[in-house]
């Protein structure tokens, strides 16, 4: 009788003994696994980086006084800048219309929002009566501008006058819609998040 029960107390010794092993190693994987994983994804770049924004950061302090413009002349709005191209022609005249239509697709938020186009020389009087009926701020880039910028692109100002985020201008005018699409994308964002404006 006394064997029976020791020999039941061993099978119960080993039963125990593996069911904490058990709980031994499911606890490790528990703790082990994640950082494993983790490790894995962010090696093997799994998982999409934090950046939401369309257009670049800007990595340099940039502001309008730098471009030699007055913030004060915008009273605290955001801005859709355009530095046009020295020739203002078919592609520009595009460019123009499919910002000014990302500006009007802003709907309740367009007043907090002024487009500006700086041009660098005069336009024509075609040019000018294109750009007449729409809302683009027509002002000639300062010099001081010309020296800092000298690509056409679109750039993102925030009321406090600092440009900060920029929008290269497709090459292919096929691509324009989606670029219109990029920068309502960011605007509306900024304008969700930014109770200045």
């Amino acid at each position: 009788m006394s064997s029976m029960q020791d020999k039941t107390l061993v099978a119960q010794t080993k039963d125990i003994q593996k069911k904490n092993r058990r709980s031994f190693f499911l606890m490790i994987a528990i703790f082990v696994l994640p950082i494993i994983l983790a490790k894995f994804a962010l090696d093997g770049q799994w998982l999409a980086t934090g950046v939401t924004n369309k257009g670049t950061l800007l990595t340099n302090e940039l502001t309008l006084e730098d471009l030699g413009l007055d913030p004060a002349t915008f009273t605290h709005h955001w801005l859709i800048v355009y530095n046009l191209p020295t020739n203002c022609e078919v592609d520009c005249q595009k460019t123009l219309s499919v910002v000014h239509n990302t500006y009007i697709a802003l709907g309740k938020d367009k007043p907090r929002v002024i487009p500006v186009a700086l041009s660098h020389k005069d336009l024509s009087v075609d040019q000018r009566q294109h750009l007449s009926g729409s809302q683009w701020q027509l002002m000639s880039m300062p010099t001081k501008g010309n020296n800092i910028i000298n690509q056409s692109q679109i750039f993102i100002v925030d009321p406090l006058g600092n440009v900060f985020l920029s929008h290269q201008i497709p090459d292919n005018t096929e691509q324009l819609p989606q670029f219109g699409k990029q920068i309502l994308a960011d605007m509306k964002k900024l304008l969700k998040y930014s109770k200045v404006g």
